[in-house]
């Protein structure tokens, strides 16, 4: 099995979930370095994988995206001369805000992946949801796992060529849900290949997508249902033919700015520039690939127990 992991997701969840009083010897917090890397062993020992790849946001609000939707994470944009800084990752020209004890971690847990040999994955110009469904769209040898909070990478299960299912850690490690193909259109009554639709009929306020006003799940989910893709829902809504409730009809023809933009915006890229390092397939190796610089990050930064955690997890898969 290939796992894709929501690198960000993961390493902000950890944030949020433990405490800053978790610090290094020196007194800097590392509860995001700490609870990622227990977050790892835990999906590991779950899905047992033969390949792992951490996929990253090289840029978290993409300039074409913003284009098309200009409200698209503008809540989460530093405003000029706001004291919250970046990941430290490499983006556009928007900064994320993000938390100062987590931004200075950022770094390290990238060089404590590194040194186990875990790969990692990014796309200039793309979000961490476009490498992970490029990636997923190119395998056709492995199943395929996808963890994250992110419930828009729903729309990647499949069955066909290989078998892609979502791991949603979005409520916590002790409420994971694990769905494939199946198990979105039981959840949500529509198929997983027309999530984004239904998402981006809905809205979504943590990602700035305003939806259709007066549209909430359960309608979204009955217009994807009858009619299909955004597209599809559109034809109906101008057809006076189509069967399409008057009230429905309305409130997507008053959006129609929004619905000419939203697919886009909601559905992942499968053809993004995504690079692996190191170059391969993701292959866990059976011991760390750099031992000597993990050995003095643990000392640096005193996460020894989890760092032995994960390391007998990949001895023993």
């Amino acid at each position: 099995m290939l796992q894709l992991l929501d690198l960000a997701g993961i390493y902000f969840r950890s944030f949020h979930a433990l405490p800053s009083s978790m610090t290094a010897p020196d007194g800097r917090p590392v509860n995001a370095i700490r609870g990622t890397i227990d977050i790892i062993r835990r999906v590991m020992i779950d899905a047992k994988p033969t390949r792992v790849i951490a996929c990253l946001d090289l840029d978290w609000r993409p300039a074409w995206r913003v284009e098309l939707l200009p409200s698209y994470k503008a809540h989460r944009v530093i405003e000029e001369g706001g004291g919250a800084t970046g990941t430290g990752v490499p983006g556009g020209a928007d900064v994320e805000e993000v938390p100062d004890e987590l931004s200075p971690q950022v770094p390290l847990l990238l060089e404590v992946l590194e040194a186990f040999g875990i790969a990692i994955a990014g796309a200039e110009g793309f979000e961490a949801d476009d490498v992970i469904g490029t990636l997923a769209a190119r395998e056709t040898v492995d199943p395929v796992e996808v963890v994250t909070g992110d419930r828009d990478l729903l729309q990647l299960a499949r069955e066909t060529p290989t078998p892609v299912r979502v791991r949603y850690v979005g409520a916590g490690m002790s409420k994971v849900q694990v769905l494939d193909q199946a198990g979105v259109a039981e959840k949500y009554g529509i198929p997983a290949s027309r999530y984004a639709d239904f998402a981006a009929l809905r809205g979504d306020p943590s990602d700035g997508l305003p939806g259709v006003a007066g549209i909430g799940e359960k309608t979204a989910a009955q217009l994807v249902g009858t009619f299909g893709t955004i597209e599809d829902i559109v034809v109906a809504a101008n057809d006076r033919n189509s069967g399409m409730p008057q009230a429905s009809r309305k409130k997507l023809l008053a959006a129609a700015d929004y619905l000419a933009v939203a697919p886009k915006v909601v559905r992942v890229a499968e053809d993004a520039p995504v690079s692996v390092h190191p170059a391969g397939d993701g292959a866990l190796p059976s011991s760390p690939t750099d031992p000597a610089r993990l050995a003095a990050l643990v000392k640096e930064l005193g996460i020894g127990q989890s760092v032995k955690r994960l390391l007998d997890t990949m001895l023993t898969r």
